[in-house]
C-alpha cells in the first residue's frame, strides 16, 4: 500500500520542504501495526520501515528546535523556566495538533486494529509521526530545513502567547522565599502605564519592605507583576 502523492504533496507544503527521498516521508508516516501486518509468509519482516526509528531521532531534532526558540524568545529567563518552556511546548496533545494542521493523520498507514480503533487521530500516534516527520527532513535535507518546518509551526505559538503564560507561576515562589527569608511579604505597585488604552503596557515594581527590588512589564498588571517577580528571582534580591 502506498500512501496517496496527492497527500505527501500537501504534508510537503504544510511543512514548507520537499524531500528528495519520499520514502523517507512515507516511512515516517508508517505506524509498526502496518509493519508487522505486511510480514512475509516466513515471518521475515517486509522490506518496510516503520517510524519509530525516526521518532527516537526526531525526539532530539524537535528538543535542540524548541531550545533554541525559547533561548531566543526569553533571553533572561533562567535554565530552570527555560526548561519548564520547553516542557510546556513539547507534549503530546502540543505535537498531535501540529500533525493535525498537517494532515498526518489522513496519510498514515496503519494496522487494522490501530485503524478500527481510530489511531488516525491518537494523540500519543500523531505525536510520534509528527516527530518522525522532523527526523525524516534532517536525514533528507539536513538540520536547517528540519528547523524551518518545526519553527513555523512552534513560532506563531510563542509569539501569540506571553512566555509568562507558558511558564507559570514566579510571584508564589517569591513569596515564598521572601516569607522564610524576611517574615514578610513582597508589595506590587504600578509605577508607569504607556500607550494608547488598546495598546497599553504595564510597569510594575516589586518591593519587600519599602525596598524596591525589580520592575517589569507587561500587556497587563498581572503579566507585568510576574515578569517583575521573574526578574527579582532570577537577581536573588532576597539573599541580600
Amino acid at each position: 500500500m502506498t500512501i496517496n502523492p496527492e497527500l505527501l504533496e500537501r504534508i510537503e507544503r504544510g511543512l514548507g520542504y520537499a524531500f528528495r527521498d519520499r520514502g523517507l516521508l512515507e516511512q515516517a508516516l508508517t505506524h509498526s501495526s502496518f509493519a508487522f501486518e505486511n510480514q512475509k509468509p516466513d515471518g521475515a519482516p517486509a522490506a518496510l520501515a516503520h517510524y519509530e526509528r525516526l521518532e527516537f531521532l526526531g525526539d532530539a531534532v524537535l528538543g535542540l528546535v524548541v531550545s533554541d526558540l525559547a533561548m531566543r524568545q526569553s533571553a533572561e529567563a533562567p535554565e530552570g523556566e527555560l526548561s519548564k518552556l520547553r516542557a510546556g511546548l513539547v507534549n503530546s496533545e502540543r505535537l498531535a495538533e501540529n500533525a493535525r494542521q498537517l494532515g498526518l493523520g489522513e496519510a498514515l498507514r496503519l494496522g487494522r486494529g490501530e485503524e478500527s480503533t481510530g489511531g488516525r487521530d491518537k494523540p500519543s500516534i500523531l505525536a510520534a509521526a509528527y516527530e518522525a516527520i522532523l527526523a525524516a527532513i534532517y536525514l533528507d535535507g539536513g538540520f536547517e530545513p528540519a528547523f524551518r518546518a518545526a519553527a513555523g509551526q512552534f513560532l506563531p505559538l510563542l509569539d501569540a502567547l506571553p512566555p509568562l503564560d507558558l511558564l507559570g507561576d514566579f510571584k508564589t515562589p517569591l513569596q515564598e522565599k521572601v516569607q522564610a527569608r524576611f517574615k514578610s511579604t513582597p508589595s506590587y505597585r504600578v509605577v508607569a502605564e504607556l500607550g494608547p488604552d488598546h495598546q497599553k503596557t504595564f510597569e510594575v515594581e516589586v518591593s519587600v519592605n519599602g525596598k524596591p527590588w525589580a520592575r517589569g512589564h507587561g500587556r497587563s498588571k498581572k503579566e507585568a507583576e510576574q515578569e517583575a517577580a521573574r526578574l527579582a528571582l532570577a537577581e536573588g534580591a532576597w539573599e541580600d
